[in-house]
C-alpha cells in the first residue's frame, strides 16, 4: 500500500526526514509514533502529495507520488492537521460537497451515505448550523466523517482525536481503536529518522531490564533486593 525509499524532505538548512525506508502492507493496521516535531506529520503530507520530497521515492498503492497521485487519491481518505470545510455551510452540506468532488457513489444513496458516516462519528443529530458554530471536537468529528465517507481502501488519520473532549476521544477510539489495541504493525519516528518498524508484538516484549523510580531509592532496594 504505501513504500518510500531514502524519503528525505529539508526545509532550508533543517532536515524534516532523514531517508526514510516506510513498508505498509494491504491490512496493515499501522501506527507512526514519535515525539512532536519528530516529522511524522510531513511524512504523512508528502505520502498524500501535499509537499514535495527533497529526495527519494514514494509509491502509493504501486503508483508513483507524486507524478501519479490523481489515480490513487479518490481511494484514500484523509485528516490531516485538522479538518477542512465551508464555514458557512452544514456539515451535511459540506460532506455532499465532499462526495460529489470524486467518485463517492451514486447520487441518489448520497444522503443516506452522509447520514451513515456522522451516525459512525458521533454527529448524526447534528442540525442545519453551521460550521462556524460548531466546537472544535464537533468539527474535528466531520473531519472524520468526510475521511470515511467514500469507504476508502486506504485511511490516514493525523491525530484524529486532536480537539476532542474525553467522551469524544473514547468514541474514536471505539470507532478506530488505539494504537495499542488496533496496529498490527508500529514504526517510530525521531529527528526525522525511522528509528523501530516491528510488528507491535515485537516492540512490546519485553527487554529484561526493570526500572524503578522512587523518592527513597534505599527503600526500593530494600523491598527488591533479590527478588529482581
Amino acid at each position: 500500500m504505501i513504500t518510500t525509499r531514502a524519503l528525505t524532505k529539508r526545509f532550508g538548512a533543517t532536515v524534516a526526514l532523514d531517508r526514510v525506508d516506510l513498508r505498509v502492507a494491504e491490512g496493515d493496521r499501522y501506527g507512526l509514533l514519535g515525539p512532536n516535531g519528530s516529522g511524522k506529520t510531513t511524512l504523512v503530507r508528502l505520502l498524500l502529495g501535499l509537499v514535495y520530497a527533497t529526495s527519494g521515492e514514494i509509491e502509493l498503492m504501486g503508483r508513483p507520488v507524486p507524478a501519479r497521485l490523481g489515480e490513487v487519491l479518490p481511494a484514500v481518505g484523509a485528516l490531516v492537521e485538522g479538518p477542512a470545510a465551508y464555514p458557512h455551510l452544514s456539515g451535511r452540506t459540506n460532506l455532499a460537497l465532499v462526495d460529489a468532488a470524486g467518485p463517492g457513489g451514486p447520487r441518489r444513496t448520497r444522503a443516506r451515505r452522509i447520514g451513515e458516516a456522522l451516525e459512525r462519528v458521533g454527529l448524526g443529530g447534528i442540525d442545519r448550523r453551521p460550521v462556524q458554530a460548531y466546537s472544535l471536537g464537533m468539527r474535528q468529528r466531520l473531519g472524520l466523517a468526510a475521511a470515511l465517507l467514500r469507504a476508502p481502501r486506504l485511511l490516514v488519520l493525523d491525530e484524529p482525536t486532536n480537539g476532542l473532549d474525553p467522551r469524544g476521544i473514547r468514541e474514536i477510539r471505539d470507532l478506530l481503536t488505539e494504537v495499542e489495541q488496533l496496529c498490527t504493525r508500529v514504526s517510530v519516528v525521531d529527528g526525522g529518522r525511522l528509528v523501530a518498524q516491528e510488528q507491535r508484538a515485537a516492540l512490546r516484549a519485553p527487554t529484561g531490564r526493570v526500572v524503578v523510580d522512587r523518592p527513597d531509592a534505599a527503600a526500593a532496594v530494600a523491598l527488591l533486593d533479590g527478588r529482581v
